[in-house]
């Protein structure tokens, strides 16, 4: 059982690891697309090699094994019995394959040379999977010790400041630019 706990754990923490790093991949393919010849070319070969060995090599086979441990581990401690935390994180976990699957939905696009989105909201998506990671994270470790009130509560004040982060980190970017 508890090899069990213990895969499902590193391949949602691998899973974690190429969903973030994907999106910034995106974002340097998608700079890269601005420039100037060669160097355009050069650099898009590059990263959609590392985007598809990302994608396909580290992030959907994670994906699948969080997949089939998680069920796993579920039936193991309870026998598929489903208690109101669980329940809630299940809701997010959800969300999470939907944030997956719009992130292999850019990947296609990326891949046939269409960029519908700028670097800016490739930014601010990427941080989508830190507010999962966290809502995740927290109903897992603290279950019934936390309301469901104050825990969206303070889902929502963390997502304030981070969206705040990233504005802040514009303004810096953008005067450093100049």
């Amino acid at each position: 059982m508890y090899y069990i706990k213990a895969l499902h754990i590193i391949f949602i923490v691998t899973w974690f690891c190429g969903m973030f790093y994907i999106v910034r991949l995106f974002i340097y393919n998608t700079e890269a697309n601005e420039k100037a010849e060669p160097e355009k070319t050069i650099l898009q070969r590059q990263f959609n090699i590392m985007i598809r060995r990302l994608w396909f090599g580290i992030t959907w086979p994670s994906a699948i094994l969080t997949l089939i441990f998680g069920p796993w581990m579920w039936y193991l401690y309870n026998g598929f019995y489903l208690v109101n935390w669980l329940s809630i994180k299940l809701c997010f976990v959800i969300g999470l394959y939907v944030y997956h699957f719009t992130l292999h939905a850019l990947y296609k696009q990326q891949k046939n040379g269409i960029f519908k989105y700028t670097s800016g909201q490739l930014r601010i998506w990427n941080e989508v999977a830190t507010i999962f990671l966290i809502a995740i994270i927290m109903i897992a470790v603290v279950k019934q010790g936390m309301s469901l009130i104050w825990g969206l509560l303070g889902l929502v004040l963390f997502v304030i400041v981070l969206m705040s982060a990233i504005k802040i980190y514009k303004l810096i970017r953008n005067s450093a630019a100049k």
